[in-house]
C-alpha cells in the first residue's frame, strides 16, 4: 500500500488544462524512467532543490488539477507544480495574423507553456541529444537513469519510477559507462562542464531570460540549441524556438509558407511573433504540418550545433 503523500493541493486556475499537451515535452521519449503514467494521472520522478520527489497529477475535470507528491521534495514539487502546469505563461500578446497560426489558436487556446524551474535536471538529458537521433539519446538517459538514479519516493517502487542523479551522482559515473550507454567523449565532457557550475546555472530561474541564457552559453558545448531546449522547459520561455534544429526550421517555414527553408528563413516568418516563437513552434509541432517525409525513414540527428 502506497504511504500518504507529504503534500497535496488541488489546483484550479479557472481555465482548462490541457495536461499532457503541457507536460508531454517533459517525457524524454519511450520509456523515460522519470515519467509514468497510471491509468489517466502522470507522475513525475524529480530531482528538486529540496531532494527527490515523485509528483502525481490526476486531473478530475478539464479545470481542476489534482497534486500530490513524495518524498523530501514533495512542498517544493507541490510548489512548484502551478508553474510547471503552465501559471506564468502569459499569451495574451500572441496575436497571429498567419491563417494557420490563427485557426491553431482557436484550436488550442488553453496551451501554456511549462516552467519545470529544474534547470541542470533539464540540461543534462538536452546534452546527450546533441548530435544524435532521438531514439539514441533516449536509449542512453534511460540506462544511465536506471543504473545511477533511485527509485522514486511514494509510488516510484510500484511503478518503476526514478528519480535521476543528483549532480554529484553524475559526476561519479565513470568514462566507460557514458560510452556503453552510447554517449560520446564530447557529450559527456559537456555534461561533467555544466555540472561543474550546476548551482551558477541553476540560479537562471531567478535571472532575467535573457541573462539566463548567456550563463547557459557560457558553458564550452552549450549552443543555441541547447539552451531554447532547456529555456522551454526548465523557464518556460515562449520565445526560445529551437535554432539548429534538424526538423524545426524546415517544419516551421514548409507550414508557413510551403517550401522548406533553413534557420534564417524560420527566423524571418517569426520576427512579428517575437517573444512567441516558441508558442509557434509549438502550434505548428502539435498541428503535424510539418513537411511531407518521402521515401525511407534515416537515422538522422535530431540537430546539428549544440
Amino acid at each position: 500500500m502506497t504511504e500518504s503523500p507529504a503534500a497535496e493541493v488541488t489546483y484550479a486556475p479557472g481555465r482548462v488544462v490541457p495536461l499532457r499537451a503541457i507536460i508531454g515535452p517533459m517525457r524524454r521519449g519511450p520509456g523515460d524512467p522519470t515519467f509514468a503514467a497510471d491509468g489517466s494521472a502522470i507522475l513525475l520522478g524529480q530531482r528538486t532543490p529540496e531532494g527527490p520527489a515523485t509528483l502525481r497529477i490526476d486531473q478530475p475535470a478539464a479545470e481542476v488539477v489534482h497534486l500530490r507528491a513524495w518524498g523530501p521534495g514533495a512542498g517544493w514539487s507541490i510548489r512548484q507544480a502551478p508553474a510547471l502546469l503552465g501559471d506564468r505563461d502569459d499569451p495574451s500578446g500572441f496575436a497571429p495574423s498567419h491563417p494557420l497560426l490563427r485557426r491553431l489558436h482557436h484550436e488550442h487556446p488553453h496551451d501554456r507553456v511549462p516552467r519545470s524551474g529544474l534547470v541542470v535536471p533539464e540540461l543534462v538529458p538536452v546534452i546527450l541529444e546533441q548530435r544524435v537521433t532521438g531514439a539514441q539519446a533516449f536509449a542512453a538517459y534511460r540506462r544511465l537513469v536506471r543504473t545511477y538514479g533511485e527509485v522514486a519516493p511514494g509510488p516510484g517502487a510500484t511503478l518503476r519510477l526514478m528519480v535521476a542523479p543528483t549532480v554529484e551522482g553524475w559526476r561519479q559515473i565513470p568514462s566507460w559507462e557514458w560510452l556503453r550507454a552510447g554517449v560520446d567523449a564530447q557529450r559527456s565532457d559537456t555534461v561533467m562542464r555544466a555540472l561543474r557550475v550546476a548551482h551558477r546555472l541553476d540560479e537562471c530561474v531567478d535571472l532575467p531570460l535573457a541573462d539566463a541564457h548567456r550563463r547557459l552559453r557560457a558553458v564550452p558545448g552549450i549552443g543555441a540549441w541547447t539552451v531554447a531546449e532547456v529555456a522551454q522547459r526548465a523557464l518556460g520561455d515562449a520565445d526560445a524556438v529551437s535554432v539548429g534544429d534538424y526538423h524545426v526550421a524546415k517544419n516551421i517555414t514548409y507550414a508557413l509558407e510551403g517550401t522548406v527553408g533553413d534557420d534564417a528563413r524560420m527566423l524571418e516568418l517569426l520576427r512579428p511573433y517575437a517573444g512567441h516563437r516558441f508558442r509557434v513552434q509549438r502550434l505548428i509541432g502539435r498541428s503535424g504540418r510539418g513537411r511531407p517525409r518521402r521515401g525511407p525513414r534515416l537515422s538522422l540527428p535530431t540537430h546539428l550545433p549544440a
